[in-house]
């Protein structure tokens, strides 16, 4: 294939895997599509069940989102900034949950905050019940949501380096005044495409979500398992609504890579 100027082409061969994957991806989208129920479609979303699965999906996922900006930018600075004996260890056992089933990270989650878990008896000491509580839909998405912000951000702080940062020690910046003026508007980007996957991901979350937290109407019941539920009852309601995750997703994806191009 041609090339412009200045620019190295593409092979021919390569727009046939190319195209074969967008198939594999958008083609199971369009199926959604196709089999959505139109006539049905205004009052599915509207019926309180899906209302209240939407919004409690939005406000955990939101919520979890911001939990996983608190923790991952301080551990990206760590792992990108700093070296020390079992770094690539840590990093490891950070990153375990992209791999990790959700089902064992829900598990581990309630053996750990559920009533007879590691730190469960404290908390019920205190009055405090975390498993099957909204709590847990946050803290169940935040376990899975947290590691695509650390690895996101870590990649742009590699990427970007430390010569900004030195330059402004040099002229007398403290290390707190580096981090705040010099080195988060220089990964902004990266922070900002971590934070979208992070609230993507908390978003569709099922797995760790049903088993730490439960299926309780208005309570834990985000979209994913109001879909799930559906799914065994009215086929047509959880394409409908599978229709409508697929949308805000398409949305929040969309909003994020706006922001990016106009930071």
């Amino acid at each position: 294939m041609a090339a412009s100027p200045g620019r190295v082409g593409v092979p021919t061969w390569i727009f046939v895997p190319a195209a074969a994957g967008a198939a594999f991806v958008l083609l199971p989208l369009a199926a959604i599509v196709l089999r959505t129920p139109w006539s049905r479609f205004l009052d599915l979303l509207v019926s309180p069940a899906a209302t209240e699965a939407l919004l409690l999906s939005l406000r955990t996922s939101g919520t979890s989102t911001l939990l996983c900006v608190g923790f991952g930018v301080p551990m990206a600075l760590v792992l990108a900034r700093t070296s020390f004996r079992g770094q690539g260890v840590l990093r490891s056992l950070v990153l375990l949950p992209l791999v990790l089933p959700p089902v064992v990270g829900g598990i581990a989650l309630l053996y750990t905050f559920g009533r007879r878990g590691l730190l469960g008896e404290t908390f019920e000491v205190l009055g405090l019940q975390v498993a099957f509580s909204t709590t847990a839909v946050v803290m169940a998405q935040t376990f899975v949501a947290l590691p695509f912000l650390v690895v996101s951000l870590e990649g742009a702080l590699r990427t970007a380096g430390q010569k900004y940062e030195v330059v402004a020690a040099t002229l007398g910046a403290g290390p707190t005044t580096v981090f705040r003026r010099v080195t988060l508007p220089l990964v902004l980007p990266g922070l900002v495409s971590g934070a979208v996957l992070a609230f993507a991901r908390a978003l569709g979350e099922f797995g760790a979500t049903i088993t730490f937290a439960g299926s309780l109407q208005g309570v834990t019941r985000t979209l994913p398992l109001e879909i799930y539920l559906r799914r065994e009852t009215d086929a047509q309601a959880a394409v409908a609504l599978s229709l409508v995750l697929v949308m805000v997703a398409i949305l929040v994806i969309g909003f994020a890579r706006q922001g990016r191009s106009s930071l």
